[in-house]
């Protein structure tokens, strides 16, 4: 007989043949956590489980509804201890109201309500290790710590998982390195029209023919524009247009210190800064060369892979999980984290490629990230570890592992 149970929203939500899995995370705004637990909800739902996702919800919002999963308001982005006490209960009543088996934390705040939560009702408990989270003393050290309290804990790359099992007490049989996957059909040259690009082109105003330098992400210190501008003030005998792409998301002291900046080195004509964009696959289709120029270490770096699926050349902060995701000297090129003058070097050397060396390095670019950081392999290796965990108190029928035939999850002779 199939269950049923009421989210706080009274909608209904049926049980599928599979496991109900909740993930938790403050919110839905755009970024690698909400993108990859997006993904992993569709792939869940597409193998027959059950997917549901507790946040104060925000604009992908919309994306689940696509992905056949429910979302769930709760206010799990607070860090208020009231909040966060209060929230146990309410992830309780989620967790039966549904019959919850895996409950999935990717952020510090709500994973302490939801491991609470998870106890109370015998729910497994496993989290994503999504940064290196920084501590300065005992105090904040514990509180990280919660991320390294489930019974997998998934790093989103070897330099976390290294970072993971040199600041934390945790057996090390207990850390997963599963990649964040990026959708090759979105991010796939052949399926960006003319159109598209075109259309982009315009609403830039870009010139014909000048080489486009562009560095993805949110305006904010840590992007590193200040050190990309600072490079390209020593490339005043070049040829080329910057195109900062990003929201400044409220940063506006920021957006104007880099304007101020750009216009002291005499480069408003060679900067620009469009804000927020919507098609990135057609922005990768015109850029020359893409840059991340992150200050600190990125637990992974996901415009990296973005780009080179794209056939895009590469020049990154040598740190973090962006060397795990390239080839240097073959698929991007590497420069010390903060060092100018090397970032300058690197793109003088990638903005002078002859058309047959990018085409070398645009073929290896995008064999190596289709091979290595897909979503597929992501939600494959996601499920599977779901299967993993379930394994040791199997309650349901058995349920798919992309690429997989399924397998039943009950003991022989159950």
């Amino acid at each position: 007989m199939t269950k049923s149970a009421k989210t706080n929203t009274g909608a209904k939500v049926a049980k599928a043949n599979g496991p109900v899995v909740l993930q938790v995370l403050p919110s839905l705004v755009t970024g690698g956590a909400e993108r990859g637990a997006i993904d992993i909800a569709a792939a869940l739902a597409a193998a027959g489980g059950t997917s549901l996702i507790a946040s104060e919800g925000g604009p992908m919002e919309h994306e689940l509804r696509r992905a056949k999963a429910t979302h769930i308001t709760l206010p799990l982005a607070s860090k208020n201890p009231i909040t966060m006490y209060r929230n146990v209960a309410r992830l309780v009543d989620v967790i039966k109201a549904h019959n919850v088996d895996i409950v999935h934390a990717r952020s510090r705040a709500p994973a302490w309500s939801a491991a609470a939560a998870a106890k109370r009702t015998g729910a497994h408990f496993i989290t994503t290790f999504h940064g290196a989270y920084n501590f300065n003393n005992g105090i904040k050290r514990r509180y990280n710590a919660i991320m390294v309290s489930g019974e997998r804990v998934i790093a989103n790359s070897t330099f976390i998982e290294s970072h993971i099992k040199e600041n934390y007490s945790v057996d090390p049989s207990r850390v997963r390195v599963i990649h964040r996957g990026i959708d090759l059909d979105r991010y796939d040259p052949e399926k960006v029209s003319a159109e598209r690009v075109i259309q982009l082109a315009t609403r830039w105003r870009l010139p014909d023919g000048v080489p486009i330098v562009m560095l993805p992400g949110r305006l904010t210190r840590l992007k590193g524009q200040i050190d990309l501008i600072e490079a390209l003030n020593r490339l005043r005998d070049l040829d080329f247009l910057c195109v900062l792409v990003g929201s400044d998301q409220g940063r506006t002291a920021y957006r104007a210190e880099l304007e101020r900046l750009v216009a002291k080195h005499d480069l408003g004509s060679r900067v620009f800064l469009p804000g927020q964009c919507d098609d990135m696959p057609a922005a990768y289709m015109l850029a020359d060369v893409v840059v991340c120029a992150s200050t600190d270490p990125e637990a992974f770096g996901r415009v990296v892979s973005e780009a080179q699926s794209m056939g895009c050349p590469v020049v990154a902060s040598n740190h973090g999980g962006v060397p795990e995701q390239v080839l240097d000297g073959r698929t991007a090129f590497l420069f010390p984290p903060r060092d100018r003058e090397a970032l300058a070097g690197a793109l003088r050397k990638t903005l002078g490629l002859t058309a047959p060396e990018r085409e070398i390095l645009s073929l290896s670019a995008r064999t190596h990230a289709r091979a290595n950081f897909s979503k597929d392999k992501m939600c494959k290796a996601t499920l599977a570890l779901y299967r993993e965990v379930l394994q040791a108190a199997p309650r349901l029928a058995p349920f798919a592992v992309p690429g997989q035939a399924a397998a039943s999850n009950r003991p022989a002779g159950s």
